[in-house]
């Protein structure tokens, strides 16, 4: 069943045109990756989407009172409310059936026990423990420690934290309201490589649809079970993950390819047959094939070319000096500010070797790299830079 389905949506601003012909349904419980080029259009279709713009041509049909969810890359705080405070939003209802049930209990306790009170604490109840009242607090605070927030978090006041600990914080929020289609916009951006596996793990037993935008291929490999590709102005949808993906679409480029060549190869023999015979005792045949061409061409069965490819990054890194064969060396090295942060093991980096460095939130990723290059002093211990090394940071 769809919730949300686009029917031939076309989007200008001006002359420009952004997309045209997308259509696309996003059916209850759809797991969809949008992913394409920066500027393809992607924020602007998911502001049709949650009808905060509206296309130029087309429509867009939502179910009847569809509940929507929006993560966007940036988020403006409003109000003074605290960690804690923005996540127990998402329970309002709850709250409320708490405060009633708490209003009749004392009613109670001063001694009105006539029928009607009690039938309707008796409702308020069953509608408690429907809506997971006695779960709440629970799931409040498996979510935000998934998301990489401790206890210590939940009184820190919204503004008091950083842009990517208040991202965090929404994506909480709507993770714990369970809206029937949830849309994330870059959901990773903010998270370290825990948080991303947990919510990887948690979207999979998440109750209602949802549409993120990502460039992360393996958070899509992990989550998606539909792609939506938009490029070129089209909007191309592709069943499976990242990699199912990748593999259909150059199975479809080669294809398009193909029947492009074909055509052509037709096209270049029809019309040198009607070039030759035009005029002559063929001329019959050659008009008849003339006109199937400019039927073709009226159809719009004439490919117009071939299928375009994504432009790449090609990177060339190339030192103007040749460094030491030892390019980094630690020993006994200690970082971080007033306390030791973290204890680097000893290790020795060599001209062309490429290192990974990873970790949770916190754990003092970036107090080593400050260290190693010169901007903090260590606590205990040296790291020292090889011959001829420059430092691009």
């Amino acid at each position: 069943m769809s919730i949300v389905s686009l029917q031939n949506l076309s989007m200008f601003y001006g002359a420009e045109e952004i997309f045209s012909g997308v259509s696309a349904d996003i059916h209850h419980g759809a797991r969809i990756a949008l992913v394409g080029p920066n500027g393809a259009g992607k924020t602007t279709l998911v502001n049709l989407i949650l009808g905060f713009d509206e296309p130029t041509e087309g429509r867009i049909f939502r179910a009847k009172d569809l509940r929507l969810g929006h993560l966007p890359q940036q988020v403006k705080v409003q109000g003074e409310h605290t960690l804690y405070e923005e996540a127990l939003r998402a329970f309002a209802h709850i709250k409320q059936l708490e405060r009633d049930m708490a209003d009749l209990a004392e009613q109670m306790a001063d001694g009105v026990t006539d029928d009607a009170v009690m039938a309707t604490y008796s409702k308020l109840q069953e509608a408690y423990e429907a809506a997971g009242g006695y779960e709440y607090m629970a799931q409040l605070r498996i979510v935000l420690a998934g998301l990489g927030f401790t206890e210590e978090d939940y009184d820190t006041p919204l503004p008091q934290l950083s842009g990517g600990q208040r991202t965090r914080a929404l994506l909480a929020r709507l993770l714990l309201e369970a809206p029937d289609l949830l849309i994330l916009d870059e959901p990773t951006n903010h998270l370290d490589i825990e948080a991303v596996e947990w919510l990887e793990n948690y979207l999979k037993s998440f109750s209602g649809a949802v549409l993120a935008v990502s460039h992360d291929r393996y958070f899509i490999d992990n989550f998606a079970s539909t792609v939506w590709e938009l490029e070129f102005g089209m909007l191309e949808v592709y069943r499976g993950n990242y990699s199912h993906y990748a593999r259909q679409r150059e199975e479809r480029r080669e294809r398009l390819l193909k029947e492009y060549e074909q055509q052509q190869e037709f096209l270049a023999k029809e019309e040198a047959y009607i070039r030759k015979n035009m005029g002559g005792r063929l001329t019959a045949q050659a008009k008849g094939r003339l006109k199937r061409l400019q039927t073709m061409a009226k159809r719009g069965k004439i490919i117009s070319g071939p299928p375009r490819n994504r432009r790449k990054m090609h990177l060339r890194l190339k030192a103007n000096a040749r460094s030491g064969d030892e390019v980094l060396k630690t020993r006994g090295l200690v970082v971080g500010y007033d306390e030791p942060l973290l204890q680097v093991p000893d290790f020795t980096l060599y001209r062309g070797e490429t290192a990974a460095l990873i970790g949770p939130n916190g754990v003092g990723k970036s107090t080593f790299l400050k260290t190693i290059i010169g901007q903090l002093p260590p606590l205990a211990g040296e790291a020292r830079l090889g011959a001829q090394v420059k430092i691009g940071y």
